[in-house]
């Protein structure tokens, strides 16, 4: 590795790819909001020292050697392994839906500061939460958070087509709320009641303390991560497998 640039980086493990027989491709969110792709050589050893640092959702230091295509692994010290989702089925699946939504708005040149703060956030509510419809609204909560961060804020207030504020459907297509007339132009537009969208608002601007902290129910959780899967499948333009997923448990 001589001759190669180095540098320190605090990062979420987003994804991890095998290489070879006993190394690993990782996906990294960096504390500055850039994509990262680095090998961590013997990382599948079993009691190779980077084994347990670069576990999939783990907040870990690194020292990287900058390559070509990919960056090497030089050293890893775990700083939050988020030991309470590990052996837990639900748990890990909204973990994995935030960690797939974060791959998908993460870029490698385009440092966004506020992008790793709210992924380790809702990785941290995703042990916090007390049970599945809360799980559910904290990967729902965390799809809309970043999408509206990134551009695609939907507009609730009135129709997004003609400004009536008296909405009643809604749709990832046209931007957000529809009223009656306006949604039977709307192919896949999806009818709401006043307390579903007051849960999308909620879902936008509510800390996810706050959103722990509120009752849920099952109902409720499966249509707030149905609207956000729609959501986030039309404007990233991605399948979102993970969410897919916990929509299907």
């Amino acid at each position: 590795m001589a001759g190669r640039r180095t540098f320190r980086t605090r990062a979420v493990v987003l994804d991890r790819t095998k290489l070879g027989e006993t190394d690993l491709i990782l996906t990294l969110l960096a504390e500055d909001g850039r994509e990262l792709r680095a090998v961590a050589k013997g990382a599948r050893k079993p009691g190779g020292r980077l084994a347990a640092r670069v576990e999939l959702f783990s907040e870990t230091d690194f020292l990287l050697a900058a390559g070509r295509s990919l960056d090497v692994v030089s050293e890893a010290s775990l700083r939050d392994a988020h030991d309470r989702l590990r052996g837990d089925y639900e748990r890990v699946a909204a973990a994995s839906a935030v960690a797939e939504v974060a791959r998908l708005t993460c870029f490698e040149d385009a440092p966004d500061a506020f992008l790793y703060p709210i992924c380790s956030r809702a990785l941290a509510a995703c042990e916090e939460a007390a049970d599945q419809p809360h799980l559910d609204l904290v990967a729902a909560a965390y799809a809309w958070k970043v999408l509206a961060h990134g551009g695609w804020r939907p507009e609730l207030s009135a129709c997004c087509a003609c400004g009536d504020r008296a909405v009643s459907w809604l749709s990832a297509a046209a931007g957000g709320a529809l009223c009656s007339s306006c949604a039977r132009e709307v192919a896949g537009a999806q009818e709401v009641s006043a307390s579903q969208l007051a849960w999308v608002r909620a879902l936008l601007g509510c800390t996810f303390d706050e959103l722990l902290a509120q009752p849920v129910d099952a109902e409720t959780a499966v249509f707030l991560l149905g609207t956000a899967h729609a959501w986030a499948a039309t404007h990233l333009d991605a399948r979102l497998r993970a969410m897919e997923f916990c929509l299907s448990a």
